[in-house]
C-alpha cells in the first residue's frame, strides 16, 4: 500500500505499451488510460495516510508525499477527463501520448517521495524525458510545425539544468560524505552559510526551478505552452509545478535560517521573474502563450514563501500552489473547450463566451479572477498569506515590489474577462461543452472559492506536512 499509486501507474504503462503494438488501437488505449486515471486517484485517497520508508530509506512516505501525490493524480484526472477528445492528437499515436503522459506522473511521484540525491535524479528524469517526448506528438495536419522548435527548446534547457543540478550534487557529497538528505541536512547545520554550501545548493536549485518555469530558467515556457497541444499544455502548466514545489521546499530545507544571502538571491530571483512575466503577458494575443509568461510571474511569487526559510512560508507556498493548480486547469478547461480542432485559441476568439456558454464564461471568470489575485478567491489568499509573511521577516521592499506586479496582472487578466462578457461573439457559434467538462467546471469554481474563503484548513494542513520537511 506505500506505493499502491506508483503501481497503478507502472502497471497502466505496462499495459499501454503493449496496446501501443496493435493497430487502430485509439480507443482501447483511452478505455486504458480512462481506467488508470480512476484507479490512480483512489488510490492516492485510500493511501494518504500512509507512513513508511522503502528501498534503503531513499524512498520515504508520509504526509508531505501524499498530499503532492493526491495533487498530482488530480491534476492528471482533470485533464484526462476535459481533454478526453485529445483534439490536438493523432489517432495513431495516442496510445503512445497515454503510455508518456503516465510515465511523467510516475517521476513526479516518485520525485516528491525522494529523499535520496540519486533517487532523485532519476525520478527526475523519467519525467523529464517523458515530457520531452508528449510536446512533439501535436498533430501537425493543420500545417502546426511550433511543437518541434517547443520541443527542442524543451530538451535542451532541460538538459543543460541537469548538468548544473549533478554538478551541485556532487558538490553535496563532497561536502557530506552523503547522498541522504538527512545526513545532508544533518551535516550541513554548523556550515550552512558556507558559500561551499550555498553554491552547491543553487546549483541543485536550478534544476527544480526549471521545473517551476522560474527566470533564469523560463526560456522554454511560453515555447512548449504555444506548440504543444492543449491538453499538453494544460498538464504542463498545472501538474509539474506542484512537484516542483516539492523539489524547491526539499532543497530549501538544506539551508541555515542564518543564511540571509540565500534568501536575497532566491528574493532577486523572484521579483525578475514576476516583472519579467507580467510585462510580457500584457502584449500576447494567443492565451496559452499569455497563461505561459503568466507562470513565470506565478514562480515568483511563490516563491516569496521560500526566501523565509521558515515552516510558515513553506505552507504558504503549498497553499498557493494548489490554488494555482486549481485556476491553471479552469483555464485550460475553457481553452480545450474553445479550442474547435486542437488549434490555439487567441484572446478574441473567447468574444461572447457569456452567450455561447454560460458556465464555461464564468469558469472563466473565476480563474482570471483568482490568477489576478481579487478577493474572495483562491489567488487572493494565497498572495495574501506570502506577502504577510514576507513582510513580517523584513522583506518590505520585495513586498511592494510584488504588490505593484499584481497591480500589472490585473490588467491582462481582466482584459480577457472583458472580452468574454462584452464583446460581441459575432458570427462564433456557440460551445458546446459535453456534461463532464461542465461538471469539472463547477468543482474547479467551487475550490476557487472554497479555497479562497476559507483556507485556514488548507494551511492547517499544509503546516503539518512542511514539518515533516525540515525533518527529513
Amino acid at each position: 500500500m506505500l506505493i499502491a499509486p506508483e503501481i497503478i501507474l507502472l502497471a497502466g504503462s505496462t499495459i499501454l505499451f503493449f496496446v501501443s503494438l496493435a493497430r487502430d488501437n485509439s480507443r482501447i488505449a483511452q478505455a486504458a488510460a480512462m481506467l488508470t486515471t480512476f484507479a490512480l486517484m483512489a488510490a492516492s485517497v485510500v493511501c494518504l495516510g500512509q507512513h513508511g520508508e522503502l528501498f534503503f530509506k531513499s524512498y520515504r512516505i508520509d504526509l508531505f508525499s501524499q498530499i503532492f501525490k493526491l495533487l498530482i493524480s488530480f491534476g492528471l484526472l482533470a485533464v484526462m477527463l476535459f481533454g478526453a477528445r485529445l483534439k490536438g492528437i493523432s489517432d495513431d499515436v495516442r496510445a503512445e501520448y497515454y503510455l508518456f503522459l503516465f510515465l511523467a506522473t510516475l517521476g513526479l511521484m516518485m520525485v516528491v517521495s525522494s529523499v535520496e540525491l540519486l533517487t532523485l535524479f532519476v525520478s527526475l528524469e523519467l519525467s523529464s524525458f517523458a515530457l520531452y517526448l508528449l510536446v512533439p506528438l501535436r498533430d501537425d495536419s493543420g500545417g502546426i510545425r511550433a511543437q518541434m522548435e517547443a520541443s527542442a527548446k524543451y530538451l535542451l534547457f532541460g538538459v543543460m539544468v541537469t548538468g548544473i543540478m549533478l554538478f551541485g550534487m556532487s558538490y553535496l557529497f563532497g561536502l557530506t560524505g552523503s547522498t541522504y538528505l538527512a545526513d545532508i541536512m544533518a551535516r550541513l547545520s554548523g556550515i550552512g552559510a558556507e558559500p561551499a554550501v550555498i553554491v552547491a545548493v543553487a546549483m541543485v536549485l536550478c534544476a527544480f526551478c526549471f521545473k517551476l518555469g522560474m527566470f533564469p530558467f523560463h526560456f522554454w515556457l511560453p515555447d512548449v505552452y504555444q506548440g504543444a497541444s492543449n491538453e499538453t499544455a494544460a498538464y504542463i502548466a498545472a501538474v509539474p509545478k506542484v512537484a516542483a514545489i516539492a523539489l524547491v521546499l526539499r532543497a530549501a530545507a538544506l539551508f541555515s535560517p542564518d543564511a540571509a544571502s540565500v534568501g536575497k538571491i532566491i528574493g532577486v530571483l523572484a521579483v525578475c521573474s514576476m516583472f519579467y512575466g507580467n510585462i510580457l503577458a500584457l502584449v500576447q494575443k494567443d492565451i496559452k502563450r499569455m497563461l505561459g509568461f503568466s507562470g513565470i510571474a506565478h514562480a515568483g511569487y511563490v516563491m516569496l514563501g521560500v526566501i523565509i526559510l521558515k515552516e510558515s512560508g513553506y505552507a504558504a507556498a503549498v497553499y498557493y500552489i494548489t490554488g494555482y493548480l486549481v485556476m491553471n486547469l479552469a483555464c485550460f478547461l475553457v481553452i480545450c473547450a474553445v479550442s474547435r480542432e486542437g488549434e490555439n485559441p487567441a484572446i478574441e476568439d473567447f468574444s461572447g463566451l457569456y452567450q455561447r456558454s454560460p458556465l464555461l464564461a464564468l469558469t472563466l471568470a473565476c480563474a482570471m479572477f483568482a490568477l489576478a489575485g481579487i478577493p474572495p478567491f483562491v489567488g487572493f489568499m494565497g498572495k495574501f498569506f506570502l506577502l504577510a509573511g514576507a513582510l513580517e521577516n523584513g522583506f518590505l521592499f520585495l513586498v511592494i515590489l510584488a504588490a505593484v506586479n499584481t497591480a500589472i496582472s490585473i490588467y491582462y487578466y481582466l482584459s480577457v474577462v472583458r472580452v468574454a462578457y462584452t464583446a460581441d461573439p459575432g458570427d462564433r457559434e456557440p460551445v458546446r461543452a459535453g456534461f463532464v467538462p461542465q461538471a469539472i467546471g463547477l468543482v474547479l469554481i467551487m475550490a476557487i472559492i472554497v479555497m479562497g474563503v476559507l483556507p485556514g484548513r488548507f494551511l492547517e494542513i499544509a503546516g503539518e506536512a512542511v514539518k515533516l520537511v525540515s525533518g527529513a
